[in-house]
């Protein structure tokens, strides 16, 4: 595991909904690009038994805030990049029992980005698809 995996990963512990309540670990960190997964539980679930669009909301949404903020943490920065509004479409269920997302700059300029956060189940069933937009707040 590479040093800004660690690093992201004791800033993002205090993201406690993502982390905590839904789950989330960030496996793989670099500049630009993050890979997080989550084990489904019960507690992912909605009353019809399919996994609940928030959690995968969630996974995207700290995929898009590790990865865009990556190259701050990398050269001992704060945290400066936030979402302006995300795009969600839900392709599948999933038929496993982990969820992976990929997160990867489509552009990122000085004050505005464009992430696209792919999410699978480990059998690589595509359940959703995201877009986030952010700004850099300082």
């Amino acid at each position: 595991m590479t040093n800004l995996t660690l690093k992201a990963r004791e800033v993002f512990a205090n993201d406690r909904y993502a982390t905590d309540i839904t789950g989330v670990t960030l496996d793989m960190v670099e500049p630009r690009h993050v890979c997080c997964s989550l084990t489904i539980t019960p507690s992912h679930r909605n009353a019809m038994e399919a996994v609940m669009g928030g959690v995968m909301f969630t996974l995207a949404d700290l995929a898009f805030a590790a990865a865009a903020n990556a190259d701050l943490l990398e050269s001992g920065g704060n945290l400066a990049w936030v979402s302006l509004g995300s795009e969600i479409h839900f392709l599948a269920q999933p038929k496993g029992a982990r969820l992976l997302a990929e997160a990867s700059c489509v552009k990122q300029g000085r004050t505005t980005c464009v992430f696209s956060i792919s999410i699978k189940d480990e059998l690589n069933t595509p359940v959703a698809m995201v877009t986030t937009t952010g700004m850099k707040t300082n």
